[in-house]
């Protein structure tokens, strides 16, 4: 039997014939198809403010970027969460203070933010860990309280819900990921999106060494004047049409994820060894992990393992890397999390067979 993985690639066959098209099309930077695919972006979160971008990574440094924070300013984020989050913070020069997180949910704590907060805080970045959406109204209320800017880090989010309405309408800068494994890939990729349209304006000309390439020129872009500098963050057209050719699949790719973890909450709850993360009934999760916390973790690993099923923690805390040592803090929240939490297999390569197997697996431990 072969394992089954955790993560996998979804690259359908249809994007084959368009992809070389485009390939062999003389245009292959920044073009029309970038333009055709944040319009289809535009559409499915119903947000007219769609920034494409080279990673999730340039999104989030991005971000920070337009939320003017600067050398010594102060950003509140959480460590439980890949390293991407928050090294974008030390290249702005900004100083990290870690919030702790809920221990059950591994989201960060609204609470500890507003405890966190000082005259040099100027953005709190949140994390919808697993897919699972944070406290995001709480969080935006403890920023405009303080008039600080909200960044929602949706890298494993895209298609989840809060409140009714998709992740990427609620605060001033939210960021997808496109990277390979996420629910849909563009290879590499990211998104922005914004509340403002000003600074969705300001996104397109930082993104590409801060030039206006919408603006008429009698002599390509010689004469045209850079007011600030830039970056080379922007997506090309070849990301571009596999981005357009998955947005045919999406629904079905996040609704798989969502019935494989909706059929773990109801066969693995009320386990002896198995603790399960709570949800909100108004909140709707993408589910790109499914995550749980579970006694003796090792053991466990290996369990499933001997029996060809991957785990992992997939994430480790940032806080215990020497890079991050500057923001070292008590964080009890992120002790109890780390300590027993574990992810199984829940993508939408997942099949109903799998998922019985994994659960007759899990109850026998």
């Amino acid at each position: 039997m072969e394992t089954i993985p955790l993560f996998k690639v979804h690259m359908p066959e249809s994007v084959a014939d368009p992809l070389l098209e485009t390939l062999f099309s003389g245009f292959i930077g920044q073009g029309p198809k970038v333009e055709e695919y944040e319009q289809l972006l535009s559409k499915y979160f119903n947000n007219q403010n769609v920034v494409t971008l080279n990673s999730g990574t340039a999104a989030l440094q991005l971000s920070l970027r337009l939320a003017n924070v600067n050398f010594g300013d102060e950003v509140i984020s959480t460590p439980m969460t890949c390293t991407a989050t928050n090294m974008p913070i030390l290249a702005a020069g900004a100083k990290i203070v870690w919030a702790d997180i809920n221990p059950d949910t591994g989201l960060i704590c609204p609470k500890s933010i507003e405890s966190k907060i000082t005259e040099k805080t100027k953005a709190i970045n949140m994390v919808h860990f697993g897919g699972i959406p944070c406290d995001i109204d709480e969080i935006n209320n403890v920023a405009t309280k303080y008039g600080i800017k909200t960044i929602e880090d949706g890298a494993h989010a895209f298609g989840s819900e809060y409140k009714g309405k998709k992740i990427g309408n609620h605060s001033d800068f939210v960021i997808f990921s496109l990277q390979a494994i996420k629910h849909i890939t563009t290879v590499d990729g990211g998104l922005l999106l914004c509340k403002k349209a000003d600074d969705v304006k300001r996104a397109k000309l930082l993104r590409w060494y801060g030039i206006d390439r919408d603006t008429p020129r009698k002599d390509f872009r010689c004469e045209e004047n850079i007011v600030e500098y830039g970056y080379k963050f922007h997506m090309n057209d070849i990301s571009a049409v596999i981005g357009i050719e998955q947005m045919k699949y999406v629904d079905d790719l996040v609704k798989r994820h969502i019935s494989n973890a909706e059929f773990y909450d109801r066969s693995l709850k009320d386990l002896e060894k198995i603790k399960l993360i709570p949800r909100s009934s108004e909140n709707l999760s993408a589910s790109w992990l499914y995550t749980m916390h579970v006694e003796n973790r090792d053991d466990f690993m290996q369990y499933m393992a001997d029996n060809n099923v991957a785990t992992s923690k997939v994430h480790e805390r940032n806080d215990k890397h020497d890079c991050f040592s500057a923001s070292k803090c008590d964080l009890p929240g992120v002790d109890a999390f780390c300590s027993t939490q574990i992810s199984i297999p829940v993508g939408w390569w997942v099949t109903k067979e799998q998922r019985e197997y994994i659960v007759k697996l899990i109850k026998s431990y």
